[in-house]
C-alpha cells in the first residue's frame, strides 16, 4: 500500500520485480481519485506503459463511498493511434470480467504478434534512439553509422527511432510521449537494450532506466565496448582499460546513503569512507597505474622508432575514417595477412610493414586505428602513444571510402581530428578507395577533380599510380630536408615483409 499526497501517488522503483520478453510485470495498480473527476489521466498511462503493469485501475470516490472503477490495459497493436484500451467503467460490486484471464490473454497476444526472428542466445536486441535539435538529414547519417557500430558489436537492431526537438529533455533526453512509445515498442519486439546515439549523463541514464526497465547505453560506451573486444596487444588493452575507467568514474553513484553503506572498522573513529568513495579512489589509483605502464610502453615504442630514424627509412602512415579500407590496402601493398573485415574498428593495434616502391625505394608503411565522428575524448587521449606513430610519418595517406554517400563529411571529420592532433603540417595524399563501386561518370569526375588518387584496395593493378604519386611526394619532402633516399638493390616492383 502506498500513501500519496493531495494530488499524486509516487510509485517506487520496482527493480526486484522483472518483466522479460513479451510478458507483463505481474502487478496491477489500483488507486483512488477523490471526487467524481475523470479517472485515467496521462500520468496513469505513462506508469502503465513504462512499468509494464498488467492493469491500471482508478476508483473514483463520491460522497465518501466507492463510485466507479475505470481500468486500462496495454494492447499489442495500435487502435486509433493508441497502444492501450479502456474498459467500460463499472461499480466495484458489479464486476463480471476475470482480471487474471484478461491478463493471460493479453500476454499470449503480445507473444503471438511479436515478429518471429532468429536470435542467438545471449545476443542483445536493441532499439536505436537518436534525439536531435539540428537537421534531420545529419541525424539519419549518424543513425546509419550507429547501426554499423551496433553490427560491429554483435547487437541485433530491432528498430530505429529519431526524434527532433527544440530542446533536449534534461531528464529523459526525449519526450515523455516518445519514451512511452519506445517502451511499448520494446514490449512488442522483445528488445532488452536501448542504444542512444548521444552521450548521456549519469542522471539521464538512471532516469531512462528507471522508467523503461531496459538496459541503457550510449554511443560512447558502445565504441568503448567494441574497442575492448578488438584490442589484441598489451598496449591496446591498457589503453582501452584506461578509457573505460575514465568513462565510468563520473557515472559512479549510489542511491543509498544509510549508515549500512558506511565501512568504518572496529577501532575506527567515525563512520569511515563510504563505498562510493572507496570505489572512486580505487579507480583513480588504477588509472594512475595504467598511466605509468602506458608511459613505459610508449618509451619502448619510441626506442623502436629511433632505430628507423637512424637508418633514415621514410615512414608512410595510413589514416582515415574507420572501415575506409586501410588494412585492406596495407595487405594488398605488402602481401600481408592483417585482419581486415567489413566492420567498424576491425583493426586497433598499429601494424608496420616494409614496402618497396617501383624505383627501388624502401619505406615503412604503418596502419593505425580509424577515426569516427564524436570520437570520445578519453579514448583519443588514451590512444596518444599509438597515435605518436603518426608524428614520425613523412607522408600521410588519407584513405577515403568514396562508395559511402557521406564520404565528404567523413573527410571533414578526419581532417578536423588531424588538425586537433597537430598533424596537419605533414604532407597528406588523399586516396579514394572503392572506386570500383562508383558509376563510370562519378569515376571520371573524381579523376578530373585532381584531389587525390583513385584506387580499389582489393585490386593490386590499380595501385601503381598511388605508388608513383607517393614516391614523388616523398622524394620532394626528403630532398627539401636534405636527407638521402634509401635504395633497395632489387628489381622487385612491390612486396613487403614484417618490420621489427
Amino acid at each position: 500500500m502506498i500513501v500519496g499526497d493531495y494530488d499524486r501517488i509516487t510509485i517506487p522503483a520496482l527493480a526486484n520485480v522483472g518483466a522479460s520478453g513479451g510478458r507483463l510485470r505481474g502487478l496491477r495498480c489500483v488507486h483512488t481519485v477523490l471526487g467524481g473527476s475523470a479517472a485515467v489521466n496521462e500520468e496513469d498511462i505513462m506508469d502503465l506503459a513504462c512499468l509494464r503493469l498488467d492493469l491500471m485501475a482508478v476508483l473514483t470516490i463520491r460522497d465518501g463511498l466507492p463510485d466507479l472503477l475505470h481500468a486500462v490495459h496495454l494492447i499489442p497493436l495500435q487502435v486509433d493511434g493508441r497502444d492501450w484500451a479502456t474498459l467500460a467503467p463499472v461499480h466495484p460490486a458489479n464486476q463480471h470480467l476475470s482480471c487474471i484471464e484478461l491478463i493471460e490473454a493479453l500476454e499470449e497476444e503480445f507473444v503471438r504478434e511479436r515478429p518471429v526472428r532468429e536470435v542467438d542466445q545471449g545476443k542483445d536486441r536493441a532499439i536505436l534512439v537518436s534525439v536531435t535539435t539540428g537537421a534531420r538529414g545529419e541525424s539519419e547519417d549518424s543513425m546509419a553509422e550507429l547501426v554499423e557500430l551496433a553490427r560491429s558489436a554483435g547487437v541485433e537492431v530491432l528498430a530505429q527511432v529519431i526524434q527532433r526537438r527544440k530542446h533536449i529533455h534534461p531528464r529523459f533526453i526525449l519526450g515523455r510521449g516518445k519514451l512511452v512509445e519506445i517502451v511499448l515498442m520494446s514490449l512488442r519486439l522483445g528488445a532488452n537494450l536501448l542504444l542512444f546515439d548521444q552521450e548521456l549523463s549519469p542522471s539521464q541514464i538512471r532516469s531512462v532506466t528507471d522508467h523503461t526497465d531496459l538496459r541503457v547505453i550510449d554511443r560512447t560506451q558502445l565504441i568503448l565496448d567494441i574497442f575492448a573486444s578488438r584490442a589484441r596487444s598489451r598496449e591496446g588493452k591498457l589503453q582501452i582499460e584506461m578509457a573505460q575507467l575514465k568513462y565510468l568514474l563520473p557515472k559512479l553513484t549510489t542511491r543509498d546513503d544509510a549508515l549500512s553503506r558506511l565501512t568504518g572498522g572496529i577501532g575506527a573513529r567515525g563512520p569511515g569512507e563510504t563505498r562510493l568513495e572507496i570505489d572512486k579512489r580505487r579507480i583513480n589509483d588504477r588509472i594512475t597505474r595504467l598511466g605509468k605502464e602506458l608511459k613505459t610502453v610508449g618509451e619502448q615504442r619510441y626506442h623502436r622508432r629511433s632505430r628507423r630514424r637512424k637508418r633514415d627509412v621514410p615512414v608512410i602512415s595510413l589514416v582515415g575514417y574507420t572501415n575506409a579500407g586501410k588494412s585492406t590496402l596495407l595487405n594488398t601493398l605488402t602481401k600481408s595477412k592483417i585482419q581486415a573485415e567489413d566492420l567498424l574498428f576491425a583493426t586497433l593495434d598499429p601494424t608496420s610493414r616494409r614496402l618497396r616502391f617501383p624505383e627501388d625505394m624502401e619505406v615503412i608503411i604503418t596502419d593505425t586505428v580509424g577515426f569516427i565522428r564524436n570520437l570520445p575524448a578519453d579514448l583519443l587521449k588514451a590512444f596518444e602513444s599509438t597515435l605518436e606513430e603518426l608524428f614520425e610519418a613523412d607522408l600521410l595517406l588519407h584513405v577515403i571510402d568514396v562508395s559511402n554517400a557521406a564520404w565528404r563529411k567523413q573527410v571533414e571529420v578526419v581532417e578536423g581530428l588531424l588538425a586537433e592532433l597537430e598533424l596537419d603540417a605533414i604532407p597528406c595524399l588523399k586516396v579514394f578507395n572503392k572506386t570500383d563501386r562508383l558509376a563510370p561518370e562519378d569515376q571520371v569526375q573524381l579523376v578530373l577533380s585532381g584531389e587525390g588518387v583513385g584506387i580499389s584496395a582489393l585490386d593490386a593493378g590499380t595501385l601503381e599510380p598511388l605508388l608513383e604519386r607517393a614516391q614523388e611526394i616523398l622524394k620532394g619532402a626528403l630532398v627539401s630536408m636534405g636527407n638521402a633516399l634509401p635504395v633497395e638493390n632489387t628489381n622487385k616492383k612491390g612486396g613487403g615483409e614484417s618490420c621489427p
